[in-house]
């Protein structure tokens, strides 16, 4: 509806409604998330974190809503129909910018149970929206450098404790466990530093997904492969906020999860290591070769 208008006037208007949107929702969320601070009770943890999720899907309504209002984006989006509310699942996808998150909270509200991210244990500290990703159950995850594990031992196996201990939480509510498995956005230089042998993508790393399946295999079936591609390039996230994106592409897929990877320890089995990194290799290969027709189309 306002997509005529200049570019730069359309992101500062974004900027602005995003801005009050995430405040709104975010003050609002703190009443259950505090009383599911103070009140430790299974049950009446759980009722909040229904309503803490109800909140913060309304705060993706309205990002949406800004979206249509001003963008002028074509959304070309494929088996977004075979997701569930009710499901557990594991969401892998590429990751190219930091439009890919909304991308995919728009795509996924409503269809699918909310999008849960590991984060840095720092991130608990954002102003305003740190209390909210706590409040949503979102894991915050301490990791340690090999440097550090060699002069601590007593720390190893610290990181997939802590994804059981984080995961615990997803047992009562349908969840939809996101990662990057490629642990950062692709760029063509770091592509060539890694001598990846993928076309369109980084190399994953696997040990998120594993330490996921094997916190919690016995509750996620199924996984959701997600493929994002912007056959303008890779938006920077104010060229979004602009609405300079002319077309953004998603393709999802969902798979069940083999049980042979389910419910092992990644970091001191060293065949269920291999098995994880085949299959998702596997799955990466397929991808490039299915964006690369997206792209081409």
């Amino acid at each position: 509806m306002l997509s005529f208008l200049p570019a730069p006037v359309i992101g500062v208007i974004n900027s602005i409604l995003l801005g009050i949107n995430t405040l709104f929702w975010c003050i609002l969320l703190y009443i259950p998330a505090i009383l599911k601070l103070i009140i430790p009770i299974t049950g009446f943890r759980v009722l909040c974190t229904k309503v803490i999720i109800w909140i913060a899907e309304a705060w993706v309504a309205c990002n949406t809503g800004w979206m249509k209002l001003t963008h002028g984006t074509k959304w070309d989006v494929k088996g977004a129909e075979n997701l569930k509310r009710e499901s557990w699942y594991l969401v892998l996808a590429n990751h190219q910018s930091w439009v890919d998150i909304f991308a995919m909270q728009r795509v996924f509200n409503h269809r699918a149970p909310f999008l849960k991210f590991f984060l840095k244990q720092q991130l608990i500290w954002v102003p305003v929206i740190g209390l909210a990703w706590w409040g949503l159950d979102f894991p915050f995850m301490k990791r340690y450098t090999r440097e550090y594990l060699i002069k601590h031992p007593e720390k190893r196996g610290e990181d997939l404790r802590s994804t059981r201990r984080a995961c615990e939480k997803f047992r009562y509510t349908p969840v939809s466990v996101m990662n990057f498995v490629e642990g950062t956005r692709f760029t063509q230089a770091k592509h060539d530093k890694q001598k990846s042998p993928y076309k369109h993508l980084l190399i994953p790393k696997a040990g998120g997904a594993a330490f996921v399946l094997d916190a919690m295999g016995e509750s996620i079936q199924t996984l959701v492969d997600v493929t994002i591609a912007y056959p303008g390039g890779a938006p920077t996230f104010w060229e979004f906020i602009c609405g300079r994106v002319k077309e953004v592409k998603l393709e999802i897929h969902t798979v069940d999860i083999p049980d042979h990877l389910k419910g092992r320890d990644y970091s001191t089995d060293a065949e269920h290591r291999r098995n994880v990194k085949n299959w998702l290799g596997e799955i990466w290969t397929a991808k490039d070769e299915r964006l690369s027709a997206m792209l081409r189309q």
